[in-house]
């Protein structure tokens, strides 16, 4: 039997803004998933041992640097939270259930596929400034760490990821 370890998928950077101008700001999408054991274990029965224990809330923490020619020009870190609360909603059929928090706002998944896609699928929308892109033409990509600590079912975890080269073209206005 081979163990599965956890592992960051499908990481793509992409360009949603149509036209640059240079005294506008590009917009990226970053796209990953991630897989593995911590995906698998990650169910209702799970939530309600852990939940028994006191471990409440399961914290992943999203580490992204944009980089053009090795250089940093952007960085942001961003957080997804999972809390396993007690309810009493008739619709649901467990005790033990979970609220998934992203970009600050709850979500409450009416099942345990959706609780796992909203909480290891990410679809994050990066705006860079002009200023930060010296070049007239900047190849960038993204270097990625996702990380979250020890809990009843996972132990400490980080991994690391690259995404593809997305080029920007900066058009003088």
């Amino acid at each position: 039997m081979t163990e599965k370890i956890n592992s960051l998928d499908n990481i793509v950077l992409t360009n949603i803004t149509s036209k640059n101008n240079s005294n506008d700001h590009v917009l990226l999408n970053l796209g990953l998933k991630i897989n593995g054991k911590i995906r698998e274990l990650f169910k209702q029965s799970v939530w309600e041992k852990a939940y028994n224990k006191f471990d409440n809330t399961f914290r992943i923490t999203i580490n992204v640097d944009l980089k053009s020619k090795n250089k940093v020009i952007y960085s942001v870190k961003f957080v997804r939270k999972a809390v396993f609360f007690w309810t009493r909603n008739p619709k649901i059929k467990h005790r033990i259930w979970i609220f998934i928090v992203k970009d600050d706002a709850p979500f409450y998944p009416e099942s345990e596929e959706e609780a796992k896609s909203l909480l290891f699928d990410i679809d994050k929308v990066l705006e860079l400034k002009f200023p930060t892109i010296t070049d007239n033409v900047s190849t960038l990509y993204a270097n990625v760490i996702v990380s979250w600590g020890k809990h009843n079912f996972s132990e400490p975890t980080k991994l690391v990821g690259k995404s593809n080269e997305e080029k920007i073209q900066i058009m003088p206005s």
